[in-house]
């Protein structure tokens, strides 16, 4: 069998394993995993530049969990973090969460936050600030 054969019989296994991942797997009525694929910091004055996840402190990983309104994270350190989904609503195909989160105690660091999920594919944008500094975060997310 040639090596062609093989890996097209396993793009189609595998196609067929996550077939089952359709509009309805992002639509908040089952959790999902969600990872960065680009960062952006933005300062005032216009300036945005591309970051990496590590280079901003982002998780590695954020797990939403629409039933108990909540996210968790996971930092390559092995910290975990919880913030509340304090909004969630349905507009043109994608799903919103929104929040604000404190931060670090005696440091002001504190933001509020939106993720947008496209119930369709589950690609992810999340968009946060705080004070002199936002950061938009794309990726994507899949049912654990």
């Amino acid at each position: 069998m040639s090596k062609f054969s093989i890996v097209a019989g396993l793009i189609c296994i595998f196609g067929f394993l996550s077939a089952p991942a359709v509009a309805g797997d992002f639509d908040g009525r089952q959790n999902l995993i969600c990872a960065a694929m680009d960062v952006n910091e933005c300062l005032p004055g216009g300036e945005c530049k591309r970051m990496t996840a590590l280079e901003v402190n982002f998780p590695d990983f954020i797990r939403i969990n629409f039933k108990d309104k909540a996210i968790r994270t996971e930092q390559s350190g092995g910290e975990k973090l919880k913030t509340t989904i304090e909004r969630m609503e349905t507009v043109d195909g994608k799903i919103i969460i929104q929040g604000a989160e404190d931060g670090r105690e005696d440091t002001k660091d504190g933001l509020g936050w939106t993720v947008a999920i496209d119930e369709e594919n589950g690609k992810m944008v999340l968009s946060a600030s705080g004070t002199d500094v936002a950061f938009v975060v794309f990726g994507a997310c899949t049912v654990p």
